[in-house]
């Protein structure tokens, strides 16, 4: 069977990025609490901030075992988990991620790399606010993966969540940072519609998991 992820030129590129992201130094400061959302992307144009290698391959994993048609992800970098996303639509052999970024120049950056994967058909980059350009998609939406500013994780889920079928998957990183806590109250309550886990997922952070009932 099909598996892009472990094979070329899907996997050596990961491989690369992940090296990138290894060797490129945080900035001493991160913009302000009252730095805009775009003055905070372009602030980080820069930095790479991948999702963990085992994530990324549990995300693959969940893909092909639910074969979305849409993927959603808020928050794509330099492209790291769209990869690992778009390989599983690819050897599924349907749908397509959806993904959203601020950053001009990570989305220069991720879209030539998403071309050399071969994987650029499968991918509809976003560019600009995702709780503006998440606005118009259609549904159903299958699975999301929450990778961006925190604060946001609330206000881009109820942007999505009219087109979240029953079994669709909610994936939330970086679950641990303050700015989460008011998503994962949401997706905690069972009257809200989630059954929820919490997992770790680095040494100091963990990750959410949330399945539409």
């Amino acid at each position: 069977m099909a598996n892009t992820l472990d094979s070329g030129p899907v996997s050596p590129l990961i491989a690369d990025l992940y090296a990138r992201a290894a060797a490129t130094p945080r900035p001493a400061q991160r913009p302000g609490p009252d730095a805009s959302a775009q003055e905070r992307a372009d602030a980080m144009a820069e930095v790479y901030m991948p999702i963990d290698p085992v994530a990324g391959r549990m995300l693959y994993s969940l893909v092909r075992a639910t074969r979305p048609e849409i993927v959603v992800e808020f928050g794509m970098s330099f492209g790291i988990s769209t990869l690992h996303l778009a390989a599983a639509v690819r050897d599924n052999g349907v749908g397509r991620v959806v993904t959203t970024e601020m950053s001009a120049a990570k989305i220069a950056a991720a879209t030539a790399t998403f071309a050399e994967a071969g994987l650029a058909d499968v991918i509809e980059v976003l560019a600009g606010d995702a709780l503006e350009t998440l606005a118009a998609l259609p549904g159903p939406v299958g699975l999301v993966l929450l990778d961006g500013w925190k604060e946001l994780y609330l206000p881009v889920l109820e942007i999505l969540e009219p087109r979240l079928p029953s079994g669709a998957l909610v994936i939330a990183d970086n679950a641990s940072h303050a700015g989460a806590q008011p998503y994962l109250e949401r997706v905690r309550e069972p009257a809200r519609g989630y059954v929820s886990v919490n997992f770790p997922s680095k040494a100091d952070d963990s990750m959410e998991l949330s399945c539409r009932v």
